[in-house]
């Protein structure tokens, strides 16, 4: 699976009502730990393929989403599973930090 956008528009149908757990990121185009977390995120949303959803929440141009989450700093990455937010983690983590959240929170 891929990593999905998501918007204001599509938020609930692809994080809220998601089937299976859904790790969001936070991030803009031009943050530098953003662009690292990218490739990580992919590789996770592979291996993790039809167990979790992998989304990405642009800050610039979901301000309000942003503000609901209170994202102060990014890339902020937030795991929700059955619609409400059950992890989280602020700045880049490596992929072995990302997956130990994602099992953890099974």
């Amino acid at each position: 699976m891929t990593v999905q956008n998501v918007t204001a528009t599509n938020f609930e149908n692809e994080v809220l009502r998601s089937n299976m757990p859904v790790l969001v990121d936070f991030f803009a185009n031009w943050c530098g730990p953003c662009k690292m977390l990218a490739p990580v995120l992919r590789e996770i949303a592979e291996e993790y393929d039809g167990t979790l959803k992998v989304g990405k929440v642009n800050v610039d141009e979901q301000m309000e989403l942003a503000m609901r989450f209170q994202v102060s700093s990014i890339p902020m990455l937030v795991l929700f599973k059955n619609g409400k937010p059950v992890a989280q983690a602020v700045g880049f983590r490596s992929k072995a930090e990302i997956v130990a959240m994602v099992e953890g929170a099974k």
